[in-house]
């Protein structure tokens, strides 16, 4: 009973501070510092220095600045442009037409950027107003267009990878890998039901003209730069010769060439890419390190192992718990953004989950995606705002054309739960070749 007092307590403090408007993450050290002046008998001042510093000073975190960079430059060049030239006529032939370039365009840039807003508001600045050119209907061009962005925290570099394998002390290559699989699956149950929903309205659509192969070809030439760059970084990791840390550096190496390539490197563009990474990053260390303190302060209350063993008491079975923390992850990924649901609430998730045998890097996946489902669920989903932004639409219309690929996303999760090789199979390749 005088725990769940003490989590009332912080609860309400919570909530109090992230609806007066304060940082998320000097929310989360402010409830930290909560926790431990009122329930515990240690200095809160050096224990926040030693665990801030901690923290910071992770060598797998210098990743994460650097994949946020390679993805701001290549923002900032015309590479949405090139991918709708050189996709077009690949799919032009397809049931969906050009609403594939949503999918596919988000699926590619996903591969170079780790965020969901950056993917959704490169490929929407070019198809939005292409497609809508074309006569193509607005509530499914956006709603493609919103789901198809989450891919960008699914298919690796992914930031929200980044910050898991961090809290839960796991590898970042191997999730990067395991998030390759059912990226491309989630990509291809997307376009699924473009297919579908073109063939019940045929009508619907604008006809495209056919291209010959040669042409084809020819237009693919533009995709050629980006596709190197994703081969170099991801293959470089799943060969074993560059970590994830110095396969950023390449990419942002690359990312550099690319926009050199195509004029768009300038003074201006460059010192835009690099203030863009430092204020992202600036708010995930802020976050990163309320969380680290907060799980600390956390540990010393005692309340995540209580809850475990409340939990633990209820006998639940792995697919019992996996579907309990599906929709606890849906509701409170209405109200806060990816990176800080993981961190707030994996000091009492993970001795769970591992008391319950389940793999963490399985486990790193099902998070992704029910984390994506965050993005596209108001009030709080940030490629909602990002679309608000591009089209002067309210965001309960984007929800609503939204909602069928959240539905596909929880078809994903029973995917995973069916078939775990599919975020398991290629991370133990990636450990047997090693």
């Amino acid at each position: 009973m005088e725990q769940l007092i003490e989590t009332a307590i912080l609860l309400v403090v919570l909530f109090l501070l992230l609806g007066s408007g304060v940082w998320i993450g000097l929310a989360l050290l402010g409830v930290a510092l909560v926790a431990m002046w009122l329930f515990t008998s240690r200095p809160a001042g050096d224990a926040m220095i030693t665990t801030i510093w901690t923290v910071s000073s992770s060598w797998t975190l210098t990743a994460l600045p650097l994949f946020i960079w390679m993805g701001e430059i290549l923002f900032r060049t015309r590479l949405s442009e090139d991918m709708f030239r050189g996709l077009a006529p690949w799919v032009a032939g397809l049931p969906g037409r050009l609403l594939h370039t949503n999918i596919v365009g988000c699926t590619i840039f996903a591969a170079v950027s780790g965020s969901s807003a950056a993917t959704c508001a490169t490929i929407g600045k070019m198809t939005i107003p292409e497609l809508s050119k074309r006569g193509y209907p607005e509530g499914i061009t956006v709603g493609s267009l919103a789901g198809a962005g989450t891919l960008g925290l699914m298919i690796p570099p992914s930031l929200t990878m980044i910050v898991y394998g961090v809290a839960v002390n796991e590898s970042i290559a191997q999730l990067f890998m395991a998030g390759v699989l059912p990226g491309l699956v989630l990509a291809g149950l997307f376009m699924g039901y473009v297919v579908i929903w073109s063939m019940v309205r045929k009508e619907a659509l604008p006809a495209e003209p056919i291209v010959s192969v040669r042409e084809r070809i020819a237009a693919a030439r533009s995709l050629l730069p980006v596709l190197g760059l994703i081969l170099a970084v991801l293959g470089s990791i799943y060969t074993g010769v560059a970590t994830a840390t110095e396969a950023a550096a390449l990419g942002v190496v690359g990312a550099l060439a690319i926009a050199a390539a195509q004029g768009a490197l300038t003074r201006e563009s460059f010192l835009e890419s690099l203030m863009g990474a430092v204020r992202t990053s600036c708010m995930i260390a802020l976050i990163l390190m309320g969380a680290a303190f907060l799980s600390l302060a956390m540990g010393f209350t005692g309340i995540p192992r209580t809850l475990a063993e409340v939990i633990a008491k209820l006998e639940l079975s792995p697919l019992a718990l996996i579907a309990a923390l599906t929709v606890f992850y849906i509701i409170l990924g209405c109200f806060l953004d990816g990176i800080s649901t993981i961190l707030l609430t994996m000091a009492v998730i993970e001795p769970m989950i591992r008391a319950a045998g389940i793999d963490l890097i399985w486990f790193g996946i099902f998070v992704v995606v029910v984390v994506e489902m965050a993005q596209i669920t108001p009030p709080v989903g940030f490629n909602l705002f990002v679309l608000q932004g591009m089209t002067g639409k309210q965001i309960t219309w984007i929800a609503r054309h939204s909602a069928p690929f959240f539905f596909l996303m929880v078809v994903m999760v029973g995917m995973l739960v069916v078939f775990p090789g599919l975020a398991t199979w290629l991370p133990a390749t990636m450990r047997a070749s090693g």
